[in-house]
């Protein structure tokens, strides 16, 4: 044979030609599909256990193993037994068969060989499996379950987990009522469990079945065998066709493979006896597109795998150096046959091992192995379906592999089709029996495939042999030629459905119908058959309104509501028959008048002198005639003023210029043959209103006003529904229109006038004619606003007999100024209002006086002007009439805490507030001593008192004490003044020493610092030739000085001023001698000093004030601290020392010490104590701190202070 080249296996690789239209799941079904998806080649492999004949779809092994065929060869073995090698493949093979999805001839993918030796590897590499399936056997029609175990200790994920029948067929998409897989995980010892169930076992499910788990790079698989045998006292149901069978996943008899696809628009032939054919050599001659045919024809079940045995036998054989011969690429044999395999060696001391899907095979009764020299074979005896798979044998390290097809006889058929007569609407039944039970049939109509359904009127009943075509409800169109096909015959049948003669029991009747009943027209014929309603000709379609019944025999027309247009002539027409049932139908309806269109009284409104044009809808039929009468008194139809017009569905009342007189009841009536009616229509005609009389301005604001009228005395005919409003000033002659709404009311409130300037408004009528004219204007207005309320109405103080209130005036007074204010009060218990003041006043405070004791009162201001009184402003709760004490307290200033510095010549001005009632008594000390009224100036008030100093004098500093009285009660504060001047000169000023360019100066302090620190000394020089003075030092704190960069040969005097706060002394101290600078030279000899000791026992150079605060905001106390050693800082409250409370800090920075209280409150106020401590002394300085809280408005260091008008109760 001589071997393909390069070119013929391109031409064996080539895409397949498109399917025809009519048959585009062809290739699918007969598990071929385009090269170009060879991944897919697992969905057409071997089929789920429940039929195991399918696994001869799978066919030999995979396009994965193109080495595995080089190695087996293209040379055909010698045919021994009953095995049939295939004859050759023709060169011209390029049928889609071979280029399906599951065709396995691709070039350069590794032998499937290798990739089992990988998986193997694997798993031994990585073993997931915890309990592994294990092989069993089970009878024929019993159910049998094999269970993996997966250990998830180690895995984040759920394993994958599939299972396979043979070497490709993936099991998961054939789950069905024969096949169930399920998947289970037990979460305490975190195992997955996964089960396969067989149901009903056949024996054809038998054979080799494999599990594979994966997990990311993991791999783990397991095979074992199901062997089925037959029960006792049945037979095998042989199916050839049975594996060529799939339907979808879900239904009842998923996981089967269905060619029905194959056998569509197939022409039956008679049956015809044909001698043995040689398939082998068949398929070789034939064309790619009847492979499909003749694989059902002669009951091969897996035409894949013939057609890659015949693509093989056009591989290159490739030299093997252990086989002298190898196996042929296929063997095929008839199911209970024997088959013999044969294998030469190059070397016959090689080791043989046979394998069967991967498994070894050991001698049995079934498997028999010979040695003849260097041949080695193998007998497999009994072939069964099962037999059918994948066989390679080992020599060393090299094998050969081959594939064994195992083929089930054809299906005979064995009672012929009989001829058959039937009615219409009778149930047909076609019976055929064939040799096999559970056979796969097809059933065909006139040469085209008949494929049962949910709603097909086709059903096919199976009885063992029987095979039973039911036909539901026979029609004239199921007569046709019917046929059955097996895969080993055919038989063919007529059948032939009439009409049965056709009786009409009850024939359709005329009918005449009222309006709006309901219309029944009913036949009954003497057959169960259809038919068809026209209506004038024309088919009757139905609707929500019309009904068609067929019950049995009886025909039934049902219109609900009869309309005028449901009248004509109705036909009913048997389906099938040329008789028809014709009656006609006949709608009256009585008269109606439709008034629906006018309101509730039957009233029409025209305007007078318009054209009035009603209009009524009509019905009747036959249309009735119609009569307009007014008075009894009938309208004519003609041309004048007032007619009637009459048309078939309305008439019309026609009134040409409406007059007033033209007002009344008209009266319409209707007759025709089925009855009268009668209607009355009031007409009115109506105009505009007259206007109505000047409106009235009852009250003015200042920018509104309240204005009312009455109605005009005609309404026109037609009631009033609003007013319009307008209004101008009366200087002017524009009109303004106040609204755009109707206004339903008889008053009306313009707003947004000018306040001051003079108004008229007038009034229009509104009713749905129109508008009226205007109304006489109203007198002039001008208007004016009170003011609004006082503000702030407070207490000022209360004795037995008088409480004097003050307020503030109100926020708003307007154009009409203010004239004054009424104050008023009332007794607590009555309404009664007295008025304090008899005329207005024009303060903002009042005394109302003659008061009982103890009384409680309540009081309320108002504020009048030109437009009247205000609204009052009202104290908010009564005031008792009865004196308050109130202890004195005084407010110093916070400036004033401190000591007040003036210099000498300015003006002293301080105000002290103070606190308690009744007034209480002040008394001025300085120093202990009166105060001198000649030189100070003292004024007091209820509330504060001043002192106040002209010109400041020395003699004025010192302490001033203030003391208020109340009764009992005293309050006492100091107050330091001092007054400063410029200090006096320096009392003497020598020179210490002269060298070189340098002078030692030296000097004592003043004797008057001028009350007041010295912060400094200028120092100035003088030449002696000039006696003109420069500056040579300024704000110098200490007493002595070296003066440097003198001129060598002049001769200097000096001189010293004092600095204080307020400036430099008036006179300055000169030294009374001169210096000499010498021109010669003299050597300076450096002074000897002493170290100065800078140690200091500590002393306060600031010290604490006493210090108010408020209650809830924070306070602090300053003071400052020198010495050396630096002392350490402790702050006491009532001498203890406060030490880690949180309230508190302390800060101390460049010897300035701060203590801050965080929120005091009254129980932080006492004495609190500044101490420094260093080594060389101590000392303390103390201040008083004083917590006040404020009370409505009142600071209070103390004790809280109630509401005016209130007792105090005091806790002394």
């Amino acid at each position: 044979m001589p071997e393909p080249t390069k070119k013929e296996e391109n031409e064996v690789l080539a895409p397949a030609p498109a399917p025809p239209p009519g048959e585009p799941n062809k290739e699918k079904e007969a598990g071929t599909a385009p090269a170009k998806e060879p991944n897919k080649e697992k969905e057409a492999g071997p089929a789920p256990a429940k039929e195991p004949n399918k696994e001869k779809e799978a066919g030999p092994a995979p396009a994965k193993e193109p080495n595995k065929e080089k190695e087996a060869g293209t040379s055909p073995g010698k045919d021994e037994e009953d095995a049939s090698p295939p004859g050759a493949l023709p060169p011209g093979l390029g049928s889609r068969a071979l280029e399906r999805k599951d065709s396995e001839w691709s070039i350069g993918e590794p032998p499937a060989g290798e990739e089992q030796d990988k998986q193997n590897a694997n798993s031994q590499l990585s073993t997931l499996f915890v309990e592994k399936p294990q092989g069993g056997a089970v009878k024929v029609g019993e159910n049998i379950t094999f269970i993996a175990k997966v250990k998830a200790e180690d895995l984040l994920r759920k394993p994958t987990v599939k299972w396979f029948k043979g070497k490709w067929m993936d099991l998961a998409s054939k789950a069905g009522k024969h096949l169930q897989l399920k998947e289970t995980f037990e979460r305490h010892s975190r195992v997955y469990t996964f089960e396969m169930q067989i149901i009903k076992a056949k024996e054809n499910y038998a054979g080799n079945y494999r599990c594979e788990v994966t997990y990311k790079d993991k791999f783990d698989s397991c095979s074992f065998d199901l062997e089925v045998h037959e029960s006792t006292g049945t037979t095998p149901n042989i199916d050839i066709r049975s594996a060529f069978k799939r339907s979808g996943e879900g239904q009842e008899d998923a996981g089967e493979l269905d060619f029905s696809g194959l056998l569509k628009r197939r022409e039956v032939k008679p049956q015809e006896e044909q001698p043995e054919v040689d398939v082998w050599e068949l398929l070789k001659n034939a064309k790619p597109s009847e492979y499909e045919k003749i694989a059902f024809q002669y009951g091969i079940t897996d035409l894949r795998g013939m057609l890659k045995r015949l693509k093989r036998m056009r591989r290159v054989e490739k030299k093997s150096a252990a086989f002298a011969r190898i196996l042929d690429p296929a063997y095929q044999v008839d199911k209970g046959g024997r088959v013999r395999f044969v294998v030469e060696l190059a070397d016959p001391k090689l080791e043989v091992k046979w394998y069967k899907n991967g498994q070894e095979i050991r001698p049995s009764t079934k498997y028999i192995f010979e040695h003849k020299g260097c041949e080695r074979i193998m007998f497999i005896n009994n072939c069964a379906l099962t037999d059918d798979s994948e066989y390679y044998v080992t020599a060393g390290d090299e094998k050969c592999s081959t594939e064994l097809f195992v083929r089930e006889p054809p299906v005979m058929v064995t009672k012929q089709l009989e001829d058959t007569k039937a009615y219409c609407g009778e149930r047909v039944e076609l019976e055929c029996e064939v040799s096999e039970d559970d056979a796969n049939v097809k059933w065909f109509k006139n040469g085209e495939e008949i494929i049962p359904g949910p709603k097909s009127r086709y059903h096919i009943r199976v009885e063992g042999k029987k095979h039973i075509l039911v036909i539901e409800g026979a029609t004239k169109a199921d007569t046709a030629e019917y046929s059955v096909m097996t895969t080993g015959g055919q038989s063919s049948a007529k059948l032939s459905v009439d009409l049965k003669p056709l009786k009409i029991l009850t024939p359709l009747t005329d009918q005449t119908v009222n309006l709006g009943k309901e219309i029944c027209l009913k036949c009954e014929v003497s057959e169960n058959i259809t038919g068809k309603w026209t209506k004038n000709g024309l088919p009757v379609q139905e609707t929500d309104r019309l009904k068609i019944v067929h019950k049995g025999r009886i025909h039934k027309l049902v219109i609900a509501n009869a309309l005028v247009e449901d009248e004509g002539d109705y036909v009913f027409t048997p389906d099938a028959y040329s008789v028809t049932l014709p009656a006609k139908v006949h709608v009256i309806d009585p008269p109606k008048i439709n008034l629906d269109g006018l309101d509730a009284d039957n009233t029409v409104t025209v305007i007078a002198g318009n054209k009035l044009r009603l209009e009524i809808p009509i019905s009747g039929e036959p249309p009735p005639k119609a009569i307009w009468s007014r008075a009894d008194k009938a309208i004519m139809e003609g041309s004048g003023r007032i007619r009637a017009e009459n048309y078939p569905d309305s008439t019309t009342l026609v009134i040409d210029i409406a007059e007033k007189d033209d007002s009344g009841v008209y009266h319409i009536n209707l007759k025709n043959e089925a009855g009268e009616a009668h209607a009355s229509i009031k007409i009115k005609v109506v105009d505009i209103p007259d206007p109505p009389v000047a409106p009235n301005v009852t009250d003015v604001g200042d920018d509104w006003c309240i204005m009312t009228w009455e109605p005009p005395v005609y309404d026109g005919g037609s009631p009033i529904l609003g007013y319009f409003i307008e209004r101008k000033k009366k200087q002017s002659s524009r009109w303004m229109r106040l609204n755009f709404d109707l206004c339903k009311e008889t008053t009306f409130e313009p707003k947004k006038m000018i306040e001051g300037v003079a108004y008229e408004v007038r009034i229009f009528a509104v009713n749905a004619v129109g508008i009226s004219k205007p109304s006489m204007p109203s007198k002039p207005f001008v208007p004016l606003a009170v003011t609004s309320p006082p503000t702030l109405l407070t207490v000022d103080s209360v004795t037995d007999t008088t409480v004097t209130m003050k307020w503030r005036p109100p926020d708003q007074i307007g154009a009409a100024g203010l004239d004054g204010y009424v104050l008023e009060y009332c007794f607590e218990g009555t309404d009664d209002w007295i008025v304090a003041n008899t005329e207005l006043i024009d303060k903002t405070k009042f005394t109302i006086t003659g008061l009982p004791t103890d009384s409680r009162i309540f009081v309320r201001v108002k504020a009048v002007n030109a437009a009247g009184a205000s609204e009052p402003k009202y104290y908010s709760q009564p005031i008792l009439v009865k004196e308050i004490i109130e202890p004195p307290k005084i407010r110093i200033p916070r400036h004033l805490k401190q000591t007040y510095i003036r210099r000498v010549g300015e003006a002293i001005n301080l105000v002290i507030p103070f606190q308690g009632k009744p007034r209480p008594e002040l008394t001025w000390t300085k120093d202990g001593a009166p105060i001198d009224k000649n030189q100070i100036n003292i004024r007091n008030s209820e509330t504060d008192t001043i002192i106040f100093i002209r010109k400041a004098e020395r003699s004025h500093s010192g302490k001033y004490d203030l003391q208020v009285k109340v009764e009992k009660f005293v309050e006492t504060a100091s107050i330091d003044i001092r007054v400063i001047d410029r200090p006096g000169p320096p009392q003497l000023v020598k020179i210490d020493d002269v060298w070189g360019e340098n002078v030692a100066l030296s000097w004592t302090p003043p004797r008057d610092d001028g009350n007041t620190a010295i912060t400094g000394y200028t120092i100035q020089k003088a030449d002696k030739k000039s006696m003109e003075w420069f500056t040579v030092i300024e704000h110098y704190h200490r007493t002595n000085a070296t003066i440097t960069e003198l001129v060598i040969g002049n001769e200097y005097y000096f001189r010293v001023f004092a600095e204080n706060m307020c400036g430099l002394s008036e006179d300055a101290t000169m030294t009374k001698e001169s210096a000499v600078i010498a021109k010669d030279g003299k050597i300076y000899k450096n002074p000897v000093y002493e170290d100065f000791d800078f140690s200091e026992a500590p002393m306060f150079t600031q010290p604490l004030v006493n210090t108010y605060a408020v209650a809830g905001y924070n306070a602090t106390l300053n003071c400052s601290v020198r010495g050396n050693p630096k002392p350490k800082i402790t702050w006491m409250k009532n001498k203890v020392a406060i030490t880690d409370d949180p309230r508190y800090r302390m800060f101390s920075n460049q010897g300035v010490c701060t203590l801050e209280i965080r929120k005091p409150s009254p129980y932080d106020g006492g004495t609190y104590c500044c101490k420094a401590v260093n080594e060389l002394g101590t000392v303390e300085i103390e201040c008083k701190l004083e917590v006040k809280v404020i009370y409505q408005g009142v600071n209070s260091p103390g004790q809280p202070v109630f509401l005016e008008g209130q007792q105090q109760v005091l806790q002394l």
